[in-house]
């Protein structure tokens, strides 16, 4: 057991500077989204980031171990690509520049939720299950966030393709209905055959 508790402090550490790294990249990433639900999803998730520092905390006071970050070089260049992206984002077309940000934003979301799952796993195995709840906690935030930018991204790919296609056809000012696929009396029409 004493191999896997070690492991289990490791991998906390390496969380613990991930998400301090995020408290400082995410406002940067929030000033650099174009659309607002994009820059609102960035600004929820750097309080929940913020929380899942205090939540990592927690886990070591349990431990009764010093909350001491371990250098996270897969974070370390995943914030520095992040920042890549931003950067470059300033020389394209607002739809393009939101895509790249989601992109790199998801690619930091698969790495924290299978560190996530690894210390929630680990903790179970120890028979830490308070350190484990706390860990399924932020795990669900994780990918909850994944979703969400998924979820922004959706209508962001369709309009960046209408546009290439040189459709004037704005998707975020047209009725939720016809978005879904056309209008209500058509749907109605489907319906009755």
């Amino acid at each position: 057991m004493a191999q896997l508790k070690e492991l289990l402090i490791e991998e906390l550490q390496d969380l613990l500077h991930a998400e301090t790294q995020l408290t400082g990249a995410l406002p940067k990433m929030a000033e650099a989204a174009h659309n607002p639900k994009l820059k609102e999803a960035f600004e929820k998730h750097l309080v929940q980031t913020e929380n899942h520092v205090a939540r990592l905390q927690e886990a070591f006071s349990i431990l009764g171990e010093k909350a001491q970050p371990k250098p996270c070089k897969a974070m370390l260049g995943l914030v520095e690509e992040g920042k890549e992206t931003i950067q470059e984002g300033q020389g394209k077309k607002h739809l393009a520049a939101d895509l790249a940000l989601i992109t790199a934003a998801q690619k930091v979301e698969h790495y924290e939720i299978s560190g996530y799952g690894t210390v929630r796993a680990l903790a179970r195995q120890l028979g830490l299950l308070d350190i484990a709840e706390l860990m399924t906690h932020t795990l669900g935030e994780e990918e909850s966030a994944d979703y969400l930018l998924g979820s922004i991204a959706k209508p962001l790919v369709q309009q960046a393709t209408l546009e290439d296609m040189n459709a004037d056809v704005d998707l975020e000012a047209m009725p939720v209905s016809r978005q879904e696929g056309g209008s209500d009396s058509r749907r109605k029409k489907v319906a009755a055959r």
